[in-house]
């Protein structure tokens, strides 16, 4: 199945989905099947090795199909790609992962943010416990927005260990082991099948080597705590995603709108025309600062800085919400009938600021680098 053919089929889902809330296991079997929940695989372990582009690009078209299968699959592509760049699971846990995501989808991903802390972006340290026991580790707390919880092989739980000098680490706990209870209910206006739950862990055992980055809480800390910024650029590209099918059906309306008082499709009208180009200028405009930029990502491009990238991410998140506002402002009624795809997409797309590092802690980064250069 081509990548057009796989955006296609989920975005027949979507709708679907979007109006029940349930896990999206059909439309990640679809992903899983072209190959595109192990793309980032580093080609030591035998996969393709995708870099920050092709994820982009693999995420801006899973977006347009649903941008919640997106995200839950960039979650795991994430994974996968640090573990690429610099191994730090343990090597038989990482193998046995490997043999189990080449045969089905295997969904990773990070369980940080807490009701107490909030983001771990802004800093602290996590509530969540890991007590040392005779055989490993014992895990208890709650986590908010763990996104595909339902359906998660591993939960990888940022906590404090409970020793006479807590250390912070991040331990690998696998889905449905005893003592994991979801907790709260995702209910957002957008990514509704998503399936970004609150979890509870409740003294959950792992052995003692499912831990990876465990050390005292300082700045190699804090570091790691703001690793996932890593993922903005294809984070972007996903919402990217979400603004070109809005396009799309703005299009779509365009040509088939024949008002009886004009005779002939609105996609005529200078109004709509002019709307037209000021959509495929912004997006068009993101699309390239994005992939623009994640190419240079690959290929270690020494000029090119982690602020430009966070910029990138900005521009983009504002000028994909604001495409969609332009095509909802213009259909009017039909823009926001639960009966069209542009409502689901114009709720879709107000989710991607809500995404960390979020814009007022990306400016700040971008403003100190400007007047401390």
């Amino acid at each position: 199945m081509t990548e057009s053919a796989v955006t296609g089929r989920i975005a027949e889902l979507a709708a679907g989905y979007d109006r029940s809330g349930a896990f999206p296991a059909e439309p990640l079997r679809i992903a899983h099947e072209a190959g595109l929940l192990t793309a980032t695989i580093g080609k030591q372990y035998g996969g393709r090795g995708a870099g920050v582009e092709e994820t982009a690009r693999i995420l801006h078209s899973l977006g347009q199909g649903d941008p919640s299968v997106a995200l839950i699959a960039a979650m795991t592509l994430n994974t996968h790609a640090r573990q690429a760049a610099e191994p730090h699971w343990p090597e038989e846990l990482y193998a046995r992962v490997l043999k189990e995501s080449f045969a089905r989808p295997v969904l990773i991903n990070h369980a940080r943010v807490e009701p107490e802390l909030g983001s771990p972006a802004r800093g602290g340290l996590p509530a969540t416990r890991a007590r040392r026991t005779a055989d490993g580790w014992s895990v208890s707390g709650t986590k908010r927005f763990v996104t595909g919880a339902d359906g998660l092989d591993w939960f990888l739980v940022w906590a404090t260990t409970d020793e006479a000098e807590p250390r912070v680490g991040t331990f690998l706990v696998p889905g449905g082991s005893p003592g994991i209870e979801i907790t709260g209910r995702w209910d957002q206006l957008g990514l509704r099948a998503s399936g970004s739950h609150d979890v509870t862990f409740r003294d959950v055992e792992i052995p003692y080597e499912y831990v990876i980055g465990i050390g005292p809480h300082g700045p190699a800390a804090e570091q790691d705590n703001r690793a996932g910024a890593a993922l903005h650029l294809p984070l972007a590209a996903l919402y990217l995603g979400v603004a070109r099918a809005a396009q799309a059906f703005f299009h779509t309306f365009a040509h088939a709108r024949v008002p009886a008082n004009l005779g002939h499709p609105v996609a005529r009208t200078e109004r709509f025309r002019r709307t037209a180009g000021e959509i495929e200028v912004l997006l068009a405009a993101a699309e390239q600062l994005v992939f623009d930029g994640a190419a240079r990502v690959d290929a270690r491009d020494p000029k090119y800085t982690p602020e430009q990238a966070l910029g990138a991410r900005v521009l983009a998140d504002r000028h994909g919400v604001r495409a969609v506002e332009l095509a909802v402002r213009l259909l009017g009624n039909p823009g926001l009938s639960r009966g069209n795809p542009l409502e689901r997409h114009f709720r879709d797309i107000q989710c991607s600021p809500v995404h960390a590092p979020q814009e007022d802690i990306s400016l700040l980064a971008i403003g100190t680098k400007a007047l401390n250069p």
